[in-house]
């Protein structure tokens, strides 16, 4: 079990420490080096061990030099977009998962898609209040920048941990890598991340480590070497990923297991990391039930022995503890606990994420300085 490095090497310290590379007042958790203009290139699902089981499809991000951080639990991108647009840990900025309960209503709310039952409002300035470190960025004169799919612009997910951004649509690797170069040259200091999650979509669908993930790989290769390339003096390019993967070798269909189900009013998060909601005075059983299932397959733990563990950093704000699962149930080796009835498509994955696993936990700081 990997527990992240809250406060000395994960995602939640790098924004900081990019700004303060920058020059703002924050704190330099990383001890990077002062900087111009930064880009970050947010590259969904590179995990540091995949890249290095194949240095041959990227040999430009192979000979970087750089570190390994921790993710954040649940190694998901909508926790680790949180932690990057926040600069603080999931405990702190309450996305704690990809499908949560929304305290109170009875219902899931798809944190990703920006998806909740008819009727359910989920505003997202009010589900993610914290300020942003591009709001931070704004009022400190630097440029806040974000390079992506025009698709993602104006998302729940966007306005929750992008506030302050200006955005650029861009669609193929070239416009990104384009965007990127125009948003560095536009102002003497300057803040710009560059999204890519094509090597992550292609990953759940055929694995990663296969051809088609290979070849995605190579892509996102080219676009750090021409991002490294097109650099302005004094700028400094980050490369990182907000998780890694595995492949599946055993999948529990939950929703034919009655030992799983009973007793349990929701069935939330995701295949590698499970908020198991249950009903009024069930919480005790439906832990031993998942602990007996899911033996030597997952660590399952209750709601509290989870904050205890620092799994979601060193606090949790009681606004957001109803959000954690009474049960949170993480698989280990290459099991996934799917619901292919209500979630047909991620019961088809291969390539899953979420876990506490160094191949879903370690992500790649790979650093080019001009």
């Amino acid at each position: 079990m990997i527990v992240p490095g809250y406060g000395g090497g994960s995602l939640a310290d790098l924004p900081g420490s990019l700004l303060a590379a920058l020059g703002l007042r924050e704190p330099n958790t990383l001890a990077l080096e002062p900087a111009d203009r930064v880009c970050l290139f947010l590259v969904d699902g590179l995990g540091a061990e995949l890249l290095r089981a194949h240095p041959g499809h990227a040999p430009f991000l192979a000979e970087l030099a750089g570190r390994t951080l921790t993710a954040g639990f649940p190694s998901t991108t909508v926790t680790s977009l949180s932690s990057l647009g926040t600069g603080l840990t999931p405990g702190e900025h309450g996305m704690v998962g990809l499908m949560l309960a929304v305290p109170g209503t009875g219902h899931l709310f798809n944190c990703l898609r920006w998806t909740a039952p008819d009727g359910l409002v989920v505003q997202p300035e009010q589900w993610q209040p914290a300020a942003t470190v591009y709001e931070r960025a704004a009022q400190a004169g630097v440029q806040p920048v974000y390079v992506g799919p025009a698709a993602f612009e104006g998302s729940g997910l966007t306005r929750a941990v992008y506030r302050g951004v200006r955005y650029a649509a861009a669609e193929s690797a070239d416009e990104r890598v384009a965007r990127a170069h125009e948003a560095l040259r536009e102002s003497r200091r300057a803040h710009v991340t560059v999204y890519y999650g094509d090597l992550d979509a292609v990953g759940h669908m055929t694995g990663w480590g296969s051809d088609e993930w290979l070849q995605q790989l190579s892509i996102v290769d080219g676009m750090a070497r021409r991002l490294a390339e097109g650099l302005p003096p004094g700028s400094a390019l980050y490369v990182t990923a907000d998780h890694g993967m595995v492949n599946a070798t055993e999948k529990i269909d939950a929703e034919s297991s009655p030992e799983l189900m009973e007793g349990v009013a929701l069935l939330g998060g995701e295949a590698r990391a499970r908020h198991v909601y249950a009903r009024p005075g069930a919480a005790k059983q439906v832990l031993e039930a998942w602990r007996e299932t899911l033996r030597d397959k997952a660590w399952v733990v209750s709601r509290q022995e989870a904050v205890d563990s620092g799994w979601f950093g060193p606090r949790v704000r009681d606004a957001w503890l109803e959000r954690i699962g009474d049960v949170v149930a993480v698989p280990y080796g290459g099991v996934a606990v799917t619901t292919p009835s209500r979630h047909p498509i991620e019961a088809r994955f291969i390539g899953y994420h979420g876990s506490l696993t160094a191949a879903e936990q370690h992500v790649p700081l790979l650093e080019v300085r001009t």
